[in-house]
């Protein structure tokens, strides 16, 4: 029933940008926090960016100054707006929910996004 559906990935050369969004849907999206998430090929899995239900973010060292994560509740939708992109930024980003309402955390994933820079 939790949906995460994101859009927005492609192809950019060097120093383009993109916005990548997230629509979710089966949750109250107000009371979650988001992140947004991304694996390249071979690596692990590693956190982007995060934004609380209240609003405070929180970036990777080598995402700061280049990408911004915010929220419009009103459309349950997390955007990732990426900056200066490099090519070791290619990717798959995904969109991720944490939801603490229960005792314990349950967490959700979107789909992935594929997100390619070229030089």
């Amino acid at each position: 029933q939790v949906q995460l559906v994101e859009s927005g990935g492609g192809l950019v050369q060097a120093g383009g940008s993109l916005r990548l969004s997230c629509v979710a849907s089966g949750i109250i999206f107000s009371i979650n926090a988001m992140d947004w998430y991304r694996q390249a090929p071979g690596k692990q899995r590693e956190l982007v960016a995060t934004i609380s239900s209240g609003g405070r973010k929180n970036y990777a060292d080598s995402m700061k100054g280049r990408f911004t994560i915010s929220r419009d509740n009103a459309k349950n939708t997390v955007y990732l707006q990426m900056n200066s992109l490099k090519p070791e930024d290619t990717a798959v980003y995904y969109c991720h929910c944490r939801d603490y309402s229960s005792s314990r955390l349950n967490d959700y994933w979107g789909q992935g996004t594929q997100v390619t820079v070229s030089s």
